[in-house]
């Protein structure tokens, strides 16, 4: 048993699986997920868990080199960029929500929240931990 980090198995595989400048989603109940690509479905009531809780789990593991937000979430996020700024510690990039749904079709895999805040997703671009 793992006694800290990640416990999900499945997810803890994907992280330490990907490799540099790969993509891994985070998303809210109701973004589409496109054909062919992973659902991690962490889902299990409105709010259950929540996207920065899971984003803030996930960056206690993954180096990351970048990140990709729709517009609208910039908009009317009250906050949710800045603090993933400050968690991933790069500035992230800011993209149209339908440009946001194409880019999906690039990630590894989607980690489903129970989030209920329409916008709330991101994609990390994993980076490496050395220089």
């Amino acid at each position: 048993m793992k006694r800290s980090g990640i416990l999900h198995g499945r997810l803890s595989q994907i992280i330490a699986e990907l490799g540099h400048g790969e993509l891994i989603a985070v998303a809210d109940c109701g973004l589409p997920i496109p054909p062919g690509i992973e659902l991690v479905d962490l889902a299990i009531k409105p709010g259950m868990p929540s996207f920065l809780d899971v984003c803030d789990t996930i960056l206690t593991e993954l180096v990351v080199e970048d990140f990709i937000v729709a517009n609208e979430l910039a908009i009317r996020g009250s906050g949710v960029v800045d603090h993933l700024r400050e968690r991933a510690g790069v500035l992230g990039k800011f993209i149209p929500h339908s440009d946001f749904k194409q880019t999906l079709r690039n990630v590894r895999s989607v980690v489903r929240t129970g989030e209920w805040t329409p916008y709330a997703n991101v994609i990390f671009v994993a980076g490496v931990a050395f220089s």
